[in-house]
């Protein structure tokens, strides 16, 4: 059976991880600008087009932003997490 090579101690997500981060968080910031139309075109009457502009923007930067933050969260906590996996595969973890 062949050993697996050991891969560079490194706490850079992976490319996938760092991809699918990515596109969740233009997913988010797509459906956030959906979501902040709607509910400016709800509310208004007439000639609305500033409005509903502004209310498309605010609502894909908020919900960009904070999907941007929970995949820093994920991707930080896969990170450590398979720094405990690499610890215990090494022996060194604790008892």
């Amino acid at each position: 059976m062949a050993t697996p090579e050991p891969r560079p101690l490194s706490a850079i997500p992976s490319p996938l991880a760092r991809g699918i981060a990515f596109t969740s968080i233009l997913l988010g910031g797509l459906i956030g600008g959906f979501i902040g139309y709607a509910l400016v075109s709800i509310q208004c009457e007439g000639d609305c087009a500033v409005p509903t502009g502004i209310g498309l923007l605010v609502g894909a930067v908020v919900c960009a932003v904070g999907m941007a933050v929970v995949a820093v969260l994920a991707l930080r906590a896969m990170g450590e997490w398979r720094e405990v996996l690499d610890r215990e595969a090494a022996g060194h973890a604790p008892r």
